[in-house]
């Protein structure tokens, strides 16, 4: 199952819908519930896991982590000016300028598309919280966000002996290939795959759809 968690236009967007703090324990109880024993976090749910583990190194027996984006160390000011931009866009009520700032997210080579004008059609739908008409919670959670880390201290993940898989990609600002690199460090049963563009869900969906699936099966 896939579960989606608050903060990505399935709560009200306030700012604490956004702490790794709450995440955590909304991601223990959808794991508890179902019995996961394998888990994939993707972007902020990757920080969401991390945290989780952090305080429960044995929870899960394998592991994706899909673009993680921030550990114990602030993003750097290429991510924290994209998701100020997206709060601005936001805060403007100005659809012309929040497609903008989503369309930057696409990859060059398919820009205007129609997959490209799909994805930005869904990405504004959930920035404003699928209708619900909470453009200033969103606002406010984007602009929270960039405080806010996965852990208080990364080293806690030694303790985490399950295999581990971090997926990642170069010269994507919002997930620095640094952080991943330090997450498969960290990890004692980590394996790192650096794809060699930002834009995976887009450039090599078929084979990250095998990698994950491959790993995960074993």
């Amino acid at each position: 199952m896939f579960f989606t968690f608050r903060g990505h236009g399935r709560s009200s967007g306030a700012p604490s819908g956004w702490s790794y703090v709450d995440l955590a324990a909304d991601l223990a109880a959808v794991a508890d519930a179902y019995d996961a024993r394998r888990a994939l976090g993707v972007s902020m749910g990757a920080g969401a896991l991390c945290r989780l583990l952090a305080a429960q190194p044995d929870r899960f027996e394998r592991l994706v982590f899909f673009l993680p984006a921030v550990l114990d160390t602030p993003r750097p000011a290429a991510a924290r000016g994209h998701l100020a931009a997206l709060a601005a866009a936001v805060e403007s009520g100005a659809p012309g300028a929040l497609a903008q700032v989503v369309a930057a997210e696409v990859p060059r080579s398919y820009a205007g598309s129609a997959a490209a004008d799909g994805y930005v059609k869904q990405r504004m739908a959930a920035l404003h919280g699928l209708g619900a008409g909470t453009p200033a919670g969103i606002a406010g959670a984007l602009r929270a966000l960039p405080d806010q880390l996965a852990l208080d201290d990364a080293s806690a993940l030694r303790a985490v002996t399950a295999p581990a898989l971090v997926v990642t990609s170069k010269d994507d600002p919002q997930h620095p290939v640094e952080v991943a690199e330090r997450l498969a460090d960290l990890l004692p049963n980590a394996t790192l795959h650096v794809y060699d563009e930002p834009g995976i869900l887009w450039t090599a969906r078929a084979d990250l759809r095998k990698r994950l699936a491959t790993f995960l099966n074993s």
